[in-house]
């Protein structure tokens, strides 16, 4: 493993990108839109700036990180040498399938792939390429530079030795993976978004105010953010689409998502991202909540 190849640069891709340049592998970061790219790199500047203001990194540190990050808008000269390539584009089981399908048609044929994808099947996934037995899941945690759990997925058909392989590269990284079965949801967000869910649906049904519910779970949970504020940060429209896949995996009706989440996905207040979710972001900081009729 010495070439690592990206797809997506947005908060996961370019944090992911980040991480493997900063342990020295060679790192390619591909989207296929150059502003994604540059506002990517930019964000991994920015992260290196604040290591180095804490004194955890030196400038040679940042200097040498973002000399091995090359940046791509063609997949396929971005994979071609590719040891290891690492799928994090958008939660949309449609355009990972279509993603996966060309990979494999372009990789050479000991390249591992990979999708940092939150709930998807990683077996479906591996379906769609020749390859079931190199395909896993490598699902980081935002912010991926600081959070240190790597959910590593196994899909039915994933090896052994791919499994060690990946397991092991975590750990290079200064992760601590965790080996987990391919069900929808996996474990991380099998149990966070029926939390997030019943938050929204306690605000929904008028029980307490955002601020009020966000506070019982920081100070009586011990969580250090509340899951209305944290559902703002993952992006309202990313937890709709988990629980979307958890209620037609399961069939399960405590998977259905909340009117009021799928209500503010529609009008497009997405949380952090669009400037407003539960919380106002618009002047960088929290404001009046956007559901003020639900205090």
């Amino acid at each position: 493993m010495k070439n690592i190849a990206v797809i997506g640069a947005g908060t996961m891709g370019n944090g992911i990108a980040h991480v493997f340049a900063q342990n020295g592998y060679k790192t390619n970061l591909i989207d296929i839109s150059q502003d994604s790219l540059d506002k990517g790199l930019a964000t991994i500047g920015k992260n290196l700036d604040r290591m180095v203001a804490k004194e955890l990194i030196t400038e040679n540190d940042k200097k040498s990180t973002l000399e091995i990050i090359t940046s791509y808008t063609n997949l396929a000269d971005g994979v071609k040498k590719a040891d290891l390539v690492i799928e994090a584009a958008t939660e949309n089981r449609a355009l990972k399938l279509k993603i996966f399908k060309e990979l494999d048609t372009i990789c050479e044929s000991g390249t591992i792939l990979a999708t940092n994808t939150s709930s998807i099947s990683i077996t479906q996934i591996a379906a769609a390429t020749n390859r079931a037995d190199k395909v896993i899941g490598m699902h980081f945690m935002n912010p991926v530079p600081i959070m240190q759990l790597v959910e590593v997925i196994r899909g039915y058909s994933t090896s052994d030795a791919v499994t060690k392989i990946i397991m092991d590269l975590s750990i290079d990284l200064g992760k601590t993976p965790t080996e987990v079965n391919d069900y929808p949801g996996f474990v991380a967000n099998r149990i966070l978004m029926p939390m997030i869910n019943e938050a929204i649906e306690t605000l929904y049904n008028k029980v307490a105010g955002v601020a009020e519910i966000d506070t019982v779970m920081k100070l009586g949970m011990a969580h250090p953010m509340g899951p209305l504020q944290l559902a703002d940060f993952i992006g309202l429209d990313i937890c709709l689409s988990i629980l979307n896949v958890m209620y037609d995996g399961f069939k399960n009706p405590k998977y259905a998502p909340c009117p009021l989440l799928v209500n503010m996905v529609t009008a497009g207040k997405l949380g952090v991202k669009s400037g407003e979710g539960f919380y106002d972001y618009s002047q960088s900081r929290k404001a009046e909540t956007v559901s003020k009729q639900f205090n």
